[in-house]
């Protein structure tokens, strides 16, 4: 329960809206039970010419308004319960219609906050998360599991509060009209409290269940989608359809388990509801017999008592709605109380302007369990091209990926100007550095947009400067609306060397002064990979450029080639040192050219 406490938790903003939702729900209650009322007169009074009686002393003013009554004739007490009972119903709709309207609204803007929280946790969280984590089922979360807790909000507690308030005021009526008949018609309450609280555990872990399956299914959606041209190029979309149907009809199958014990809660809650009646319909029954009380007051107490049935079953039809939301608001909380394993001071350092060196001082780290790299010491000068190689997983791309902060050493620091990076702010530090990747990131938006990504103020002629730097500027004006142009899904519309070429004017438009280059002209065309280079070479003038190098014959003018080996620095030096003595270096550079 204390996870649907934390949901309620973002109702604080609200709570004026919500208290004036609340008494129009209590409104609409007393004109209802007001307009039940009406039963008495007309079954006494004007059906049965009988006075209205009733065995308890009452207040003053019902004691009076029933005289008033009794003392009225039938013709004329017809004519006001006639004008009565439409304005009655009147005022319970426009009661109903604000507090469904504020309830609502209210529920709507909840859900607006959490999906706003989670995608800001998201966004905030270290790139180590997002490497375990799979991206289909955090999709699900938000998406999913929020709908189910959108399901208990903006229906559950409206709901919750309504009918709460109903079985309250008619079951207060019933106590009010005959407190021994109203105390023997709870004798059969556990029958329906007890199969609810162990039907509502059963679904909470039901739901649970649906709710992970569900995130799989999004997982497998997303893959299959994303990666839809491998999968025709092998020839799998007959295995990734069966892959599909089989969790899907797993979790049709949780579904149909959780249906079925949410609607056998309505057959028992009706069964127990139609004996309870029925025994108070005897005893009752008798009571009217001996004249104790008039035929009126009791069938008013059976509706009022029928009554309660209604806003009871639907009560429990919600708390099984809330044990479902509950599991999905455990799956919520658990995101939203991840901690980034990168964290900003409180009060960090603004970087200044990049302007002698980086230093690696005794770094370590690892992935896991597994040791990446170990004990790296190093000093890059501003103005230095580095490249890091060696094998693939010797710590090419984590020596690059700390110089960010996209991760954080176990040991060591990595330090700018003497700044610990720890010790600044990740914008400052972040703004400095420019990355062109080897999987080239863009987004379903216009050529312009994906230029001045990060950069959404630069001007028109900033951001065709950037492209003709980067020889994407020729291209670009050939697209339909030029740059205005939308792009596709990851740039789908474009050759893989255009979009390597937005990258490269992104981080043109950026201009940092440190550079992060993840080689990626080994897949393109040698047309491509011409144009490419050029746009990589002014990229590079004037900056301290990192090259995580996949062929060595592009880092030839390189000013420190860092050659890695099991996650230490095998040896330094550039292109014609490392040649000329027997290394690594010399080994992978004719192991490439040998092919």
């Amino acid at each position: 329960m204390k996870h649907y406490i934390r949901l309620l938790k973002f109702l604080k903003p609200y709570l004026h809206t919500f208290f004036l939702a609340v008494i129009c729900m209590f409104f609409s209650v007393i004109f209802s039970f007001v307009s039940f009322g009406m039963i008495v007169p007309i079954m006494d009074k004007i059906l049965s010419k009988q006075q209205i009686a009733i065995e308890r002393s009452l207040p003053l003013f019902l004691e009076n308004l029933i005289e008033k009554v009794n003392s009225l004739p039938s013709s004329d007490l017809l004519l006001i319960i006639a004008w009565l009972l439409p304005v009655l119903f009147i005022l319970k709709g426009l009661s109903v219609f604000t507090q469904s309207f504020l309830m609502n609204g209210i529920g709507q803007r909840i859900i607006r906050d959490i999906r706003n929280k989670i995608y800001c946790k998201l966004q905030s969280l270290s790139l180590s998360f997002f490497s375990k984590a799979r991206t289909g089922e955090l999709i699900s979360q938000i998406t999913y599991d929020v709908g189910l807790v959108q399901s208990s909000i903006t229906e559950g507690l409206v709901e919750f509060i309504y009918q709460s308030l109903q079985l309250i005021v008619f079951l207060g009526g019933a106590f009010f009209i005959n407190w021994r008949l109203a105390i023997i018609s709870l004798i059969f309450l556990p029958a329906i409290v007890l199969p609810v609280i162990k039907i509502g555990r059963k679904l909470c872990k039901i739901s649970g269940r649906s709710q992970e399956k569900m995130g799989q299914i999004n997982n497998i959606l997303y893959e299959t989608i994303s990666g839809i041209r491998i999968v025709k190029a092998f020839s799998m979309e007959d295995y990734e359809t069966k892959r599909f149907a089989e969790e899907n009809g797993k979790f049709y199958r949780l579904r149909i388990k959780g249906i079925k014990r949410t609607i056998v809660l309505s057959p028992l809650n009706e069964l127990v509801g139609a004996l309870s009646i029925a025994f108070i319909l005897f005893l009752g029954g008798r009571e009217v017999l001996k004249g104790a009380m008039s035929g009126g007051v009791f069938l008013l107490f059976l509706a009022v008592l029928g009554s309660s049935m209604k806003p009871f079953k639907k009560i429990t039809n919600i708390y099984g709605l809330t044990q479902q939301a509950l599991a999905a608001a455990k799956r919520i909380f658990k995101i939203l109380d991840i901690q980034p394993t990168v964290k900003e001071k409180e009060k960090p350092i603004i970087l200044p302007s990049f302007e002698k060196e980086i230093v690696f001082d005794k770094i370590s780290f690892n992935y896991g369990k597994k040791r990446i790299i170990e004990d790296i010491d190093l000093k890059i000068n501003k103005g230095e091209v580095v490249a890091f190689v060696g094998y693939s997983g010797a710590g090419k791309t984590t020596m690059a990926n700390l110089i960010p902060r996209f991760y954080d050493p176990i040991q060591g620091k990595v330090s700018i100007d003497g700044y610990d990076i720890k010790e600044v702010s990740l914008k400052s530090l972040r703004s400095q550095i420019g990355i062109v990747t080897q999987e080239t990131v863009l987004f379903n938006d216009t050529v312009r947009e994906n230029i001045a990504y990060g950069r959404q103020n630069a001007s028109l002629e900033k951001i065709i400067e950037s492209a003709k730097a980067a020889n994407a500027h020729s291209f670009i004006v050939g697209l339909d609306k030029g740059y205005d142009t939308i792009i596709g899904e990851q740039g789908l519309n474009l050759s893989g060397g255009e979009r390597q070429r937005l990258a490269i004017a992104r981080a043109f438009l950026k201009s940092a002064p440190i550079l992060i280059l993840d080689e990626a002209t080994s897949q393109l065309d040698t047309q491509s990979e011409k144009l490419i280079q050029e746009a990589i070479g002014r990229l590079m003038r004037g900056r301290t450029t990192f090259v995580i190098a996949h062929r060595l014959s592009t880092i030839k003018g390189a000013d420190k080639i860092i050659v890695l080996d099991k996650g230490r620095i095998e040896d330094i030096g550039k292109h014609s040192e490392l040649l000329s003595r027997d290394s690594l270096y010399k080994k992978l550079y004719e192991m490439q050219f040998s092919v």
